[in-house]
């Protein structure tokens, strides 16, 4: 890894971070596209993902806010 000011300890964290908003935000698209198949089967076990990965990175936004500033 490039050295950065950023502690590996924080910048991980915030990739943690990022990488939970993104595969949310993945999984709303994958949704739509299970539900215009008629898949509600994967359309719900997706909807659990994506709930997991808003959880995920409402905690890191959390721990984040306490440790970085």
């Amino acid at each position: 890894m490039a050295t950065t000011p950023i502690p590996d300890k924080d910048y991980n964290l915030i990739s943690v971070l990022y990488h939970s908003l993104s595969g949310a935000d993945s999984c709303a698209t994958y949704i739509q596209d299970a539900e215009s198949s008629n898949d509600s089967e994967l359309a719900d076990f997706l909807k659990d993902a994506k709930s997991r990965y808003e959880e995920l990175a409402q905690k890191a936004k959390k721990l984040a806010a306490s440790r970085i500033g």
